[in-house]
């Protein structure tokens, strides 16, 4: 795999990023609290937001200048429609989404709390449906994409046909293994960069991340099972950056770069903001360290705002914020 951080496919044009991924319509309720088992509590508002973790990178990578591609399915149901609809206006290229009359769209029930905490339930419906078949049929787009972004929402196996289908071609993966399922070392082998939280990646590696120690560690295991870097995301401290000499990014020593300190309303949104504004920058030319930072301002900017796909920044509102916030 060549990636070189300097002169990547993109060159003086505009990023291309395809997404294999979910498309999940989000279903939120906002409360002071979350219940507990067997409790009813009053509900303070509700909202519907087209979501899924691969719709939502898609979204936040055309959000900030690229050309983004959607691979998946959907229902031909209201929530289907409606997910085609927000892509679309936020720029998302749709052409490789199948509209399945068989099975409903996915959705997620959501609990939201005063402080942007959520716990979330997803029921997959047609996004369990995608075949190797739809994604094949993406191989032209995949296959002129600067990176191709993945997570663990799909079946394992029509993930892992993704980034087969991908290292044939030529693209580079980022694996977001979210959420966390048990997965073999060709998962590693065959991401150029992993990006877990700091739950998944104890997951995943069953090693506590619990400070940069932790994370460290972590890291270092994903590398050796094959990754070419390794990314994870810490939440409100920021997120955890390593990859070893000789790696297409460069070497990068293991360092934290620190979160920017803002006011959290809504996190659901947060890893998907990272994620698409990581392989953004990493298409423009950005060192791994720079794609992180402005990553966190992407994240940073997302959680000030409801919603998954309306609260991704363009690239000048990051801009402005990281330029504020210096």
């Amino acid at each position: 795999m060549n990636i070189n951080p300097v002169a990547v496919k993109a060159g003086p044009t505009k990023p291309k990023i395809a997404v294999v991924g979910s498309l999940i319509m989000d279903l939120v309720v906002e409360v002071e609290r979350a219940p507990e088992e067997g409790e009813t509590v009053i509900g303070r508002g509700f909202g519907r937001y087209p979501g899924g973790k691969g719709a939502n990178q898609a979204v936040a990578a055309a959000r900030l200048g690229a050309e983004a591609h959607m691979i998946g399915r959907v229902g031909d149901d209201l929530f289907g429609h409606d997910q085609l609809e927000s892509l679309g206006r936020a720029g998302v290229h749709t052409s490789t989404i199948i509209m399945d009359p068989a099975h409903p769209s996915g959705v997620a029930a959501i609990i939201l709390d005063a402080a942007g905490r959520n716990r979330i339930a997803i029921v997959p419906g047609a996004n369990h449906q995608v075949s190797a078949a739809d994604v094949e049929a993406a191989k032209g787009v995949i296959g002129a994409a600067d990176f191709l972004l993945v997570q663990f929402e799909l079946p394992l196996s029509i993930t892992m046909k993704a980034m087969a289908l991908a290292a044939e071609v030529g693209t580079p993966v980022i694996l977001n293994p979210a959420p966390a399922q048990p997965a073999g070392k060709e998962f590693f082998a065959k991401a150029a960069l992993v990006t877990p939280n700091e739950v998944e990646a104890e997951q995943l590696t069953g090693i506590p991340v619990k400070d940069a120690a932790g994370a460290e560690k972590a890291a270092r295991y994903m590398l050796e099972m094959g990754a070419k870097a390794a990314v994870i995301t810490l939440g409100e401290r920021g997120c955890f950056i390593m990859s070893p000499p000789g790696s297409p990014f460069g070497e990068q020593p293991a360092e934290l770069i620190p979160a920017y300190k803002v006011k959290a309303v809504d996190t659901v949104a947060a890893g998907d903001a990272f994620n698409g504004a990581l392989a953004v920058e990493l298409a423009r030319g950005a060192s791994l360290k720079e794609a992180a930072r402005f990553a966190n301002a992407t994240a940073a900017i997302s959680v000030t705002r409801r919603g998954a796909q309306p609260a991704m920044p363009t690239r000048e509102e990051v801009l402005a914020f990281m330029e504020e916030n210096k």
